[in-house]
């Protein structure tokens, strides 16, 4: 059962790792078994309320005190398993994105300096402790990456409309958020990173020795999509063979109407697009990646809407 709250928070899309409970090591184990079996549980959205929390504080809390004890819990064939929200570490990593894409006037207003040399030293001083650390959950705001679908199938596409408000008996029940996800095993993931690695290396060979990727210099066009898909690829590579992969739209179905979501197989356009490179077929190919960009840029658009 999960526990639910009517407040929308921010359009942020998910990628997700929940791994099997034998994943851990004793006394995390047995901490998870027990955590899993509790009757009510965060839902999908409850970890970003509890981080804007920490946001709105005074002064802001740019990185949570102590880290987070709560996680995802998914079932595959049987076998429980458990995604960490780890949201200290993430918060730490978001931190040094930021300052490498913000201006410093822009984080000064947002964080205070002090504020964020604090948080980089203890990053660095827990990192010492915990070397092999990782998130299991990659977050994008506004957008899914194209390089997040290359891991699902159209077949892995769960969608849920918006429930009615109101129950059956007119209680007056609040209506349930839409539902838009890919799920897969680890091992189907790791496949298509590989085939579609592949299917990108060899459009992008084909292009350099025809000439017709002069304009994008020697690396080709594929190279940031390249870049981006060979990172997740090693990010799963961090995980248990087992595990389930997930692409949750999150905050994302709040900002789209019933129609775009209905229409929206994006990973079947990318599976598409992947295997027309593959099989030389540009003009198949071009067209499956303007669908892809129609859409997304729909979506972006609604970002700016007032």
């Amino acid at each position: 059962m999960a526990l639910v709250s009517s407040v929308v928070v921010p359009y942020a899309a998910y990628l997700r790792v929940y791994e099997p409970l034998a994943a851990f090591p004793e006394p995390e184990r047995s901490r998870w078994y027990r955590y899993a079996r509790r009757g009510v549980l965060p839902d999908v959205q409850e970890e970003l309320r509890r981080s804007l929390a920490e946001l709105a504080g005074t002064p802001p809390g740019g990185v949570p005190a102590h880290e987070s004890e709560e996680a995802f819990v998914a079932v595959l064939d049987g076998v429980t398993c458990v995604c960490p929200w780890r949201t200290r570490l993430r918060a730490w990593l978001a931190l040094a994105e930021l300052e490498s894409e913000l201006p410093e006037p822009v984080l000064r207003a947002a964080l205070p300096e002090v504020m964020r040399e604090e948080a980089a030293a203890d990053h660095a001083h827990w990192m010492a402790e915990n070397p092999d650390a990782r998130p299991w959950i990659r977050s994008s705001v506004w957008t899914v990456p194209v390089r997040w679908f290359v891991l699902f199938s159209d077949g892995e596409r769960e969608y849920e409309p918006a429930g009615p408000v109101g129950g059956p008996d007119g209680g007056g029940a609040a209506a349930s958020a839409p539902l838009m996800r890919y799920r897969t095993p680890m091992a189907q993931a790791r496949r298509r990173v590989a085939r579609g690695l592949r299917s990108l290396r060899d459009a992008t060979e084909r292009a350099v020795e025809s000439g017709e990727a002069a304009e994008y210099g020697e690396e080709g066009p594929y190279v940031g999509l390249i870049e981006g898909l060979t990172d997740v690829g090693r990010w799963l590579e961090e995980f248990h063979p087992r595990s389930l992969v997930e692409l949750d739209y999150g905050g994302l179905v709040h900002a789209l109407p019933k129609e775009h979501l209905e229409g929206d197989h994006s990973a079947a356009d990318v599976a598409e697009g992947l295997v027309a490179l593959a099989a030389g077929e540009g003009e198949r190919a071009n067209e499956a990646s303007r669908r892809l960009a129609e859409r997304w840029a729909a979506v972006g658009d609604r970002r700016f809407a007032s």
